[in-house]
């Protein structure tokens, strides 16, 4: 009766979600309505449906039912009553390497296609092993914090001493399991929660002390502490679109003790000439507004609900904001281009088009290939202005 119980909740919340809002947003909501959910209940209709759209649109003939079970047996090396109900011929393999799940699979789902997990794989970067990319769906990411190499020792024996198992991917960067709640172990202001990709494009800022640089899309301010962290003596401009990213830019700016930095509400994609005139910046770090579908290992119901005629969208929104905020970068000084995308069209195909009819030079870029690192998959250059 168990198992026809989570089933049941299953298929309510899937036919009352339209994706719309995130999924992490939309189930607290849900629960709140339905307040006959219990903890356990909760739990297991959150897994199942995070399993469900880890599948993007592979099988899309069978039953919402049985391909959840799929997905989950995919998952998971924990056995749920789904998949005993469901798959009990695969049961006994649920512990398994995922390789030889997708084997296990295919042998009873001939139609099984891996490529169909991705849909919009035709956009991909050329530079992404896709297989290896497909697979990373089915495996949750990690959830990354960045420390100081001051507090990092601090940090770990804190951890340690509540059980959680930290893996220490280098001076700074630290790996934990994601969910893992840090607000009562850890003192403010002592990490950052920062993908390990994200921080990663850090090494291409390279800011020189006094330089005055612009986070033009700063949002809630991870590239600007991770510029900070870098340089903390520079003349700082964050701006974004949206007052209310900013108000938590304050506060994370604030617990991380940076006070001197200017802040504004700008359009990029507007002429902020009146406002933006006499300053010039030593560099600019534009993380460009963009698909996200290098972290769609984190939000999957994408895989299902994205709409493709988003990525020309973007890419048009990308070209522009480039364009217009170049004037205020110096010659000889580099805009900092970045991504969370995995798609060609927002990532080499609008460096080639700025550096074809802007004046900017490219130095180097990269393709950061998260899924290797059970992280998000990102883009980043370095521009310098002739």
């Amino acid at each position: 009766m168990r198992v026809e119980h989570q089933i049941r909740a299953f298929e309510q919340i899937l036919h009352s979600y339209d994706g719309n809002l995130p999924l992490h947003r939309f189930l607290p909501t849900y629960f709140k309505q339905n307040k006959q959910m219990g903890s356990s209940d909760r739990r297991w209709a959150t897994r199942h449906l995070y399993s469900f759209f880890r599948m993007g649109k592979a099988l899309p003939l069978l039953s919402s039912e049985e391909r959840m079970s799929v997905a989950d047996f995919l998952c998971h090396a924990t056995l749920s009553l789904i998949v005993e109900k469901n798959l009990t011929d695969l049961k006994d393999k649920v512990s398994a390497s995922l390789d030889e799940k997708l084997q296990l699979v295919l042998s009873k789902y001939p139609d099984f296609k891996l490529d169909e997990v991705y849909s919009l794989n035709n956009h991909l970067s050329d530079d992404i092993n896709k297989e290896e990319f497909y697979k990373s769906f089915f495996i949750q990411p990690d959830l990354f914090i960045r420390v100081s190499t001051e507090t990092r020792s601090e940090v770990i024996t804190k951890l340690k001493a509540e059980h959680i198992a930290v893996k220490e991917v280098s001076n700074t960067a630290l790996a934990l399991s994601n969910g893992t709640k840090l607000e009562t172990i850890l003192s403010e202001g002592s990490y950052q929660v920062q993908d390990l990709s994200s921080q990663h494009t850090g090494s291409y800022f390279k800011p020189n002390k006094w330089d005055k640089w612009w986070d033009c899309c700063a949002a809630s301010g991870g590239k600007s502490l991770l510029l900070h962290s870098l340089e903390p003596v520079i003349d700082l401009l964050v701006t974004d679109l949206r007052e209310s990213v900013l108000l938590n830019l304050d506060e994370r700016f604030r617990l991380a003790g940076i006070k001197k930095y200017h802040k504004k509400e700008l359009d990029l994609l507007q002429n902020n000439e009146q406002i933006l005139h006499h300053y010039q910046f030593d560099g600019i770090i534009l993380d460009a507004p963009c698909t996200g579908s290098g972290t769609w290992g984190r939000t999957p119901e994408m895989l299902t609900f994205f709409e493709e005629r988003k990525i020309n969208q973007f890419s048009v929104i990308q070209k522009t904001i480039v364009q217009n905020i170049i004037k205020y970068l110096k010659p000889g000084k580099p805009l900092i281009y970045i991504t969370c995308s995995a798609f060609a069209e927002e990532n080499e195909e609008v460096i080639k088009h700025i550096t074809t009819n802007l004046s900017l030079e490219l130095e180097s870029m990269e393709l950061i290939k998260g899924y290797k690192k059970n992280a998000d998959t990102m883009f980043v250059a370095r521009l310098i202005k002739t």
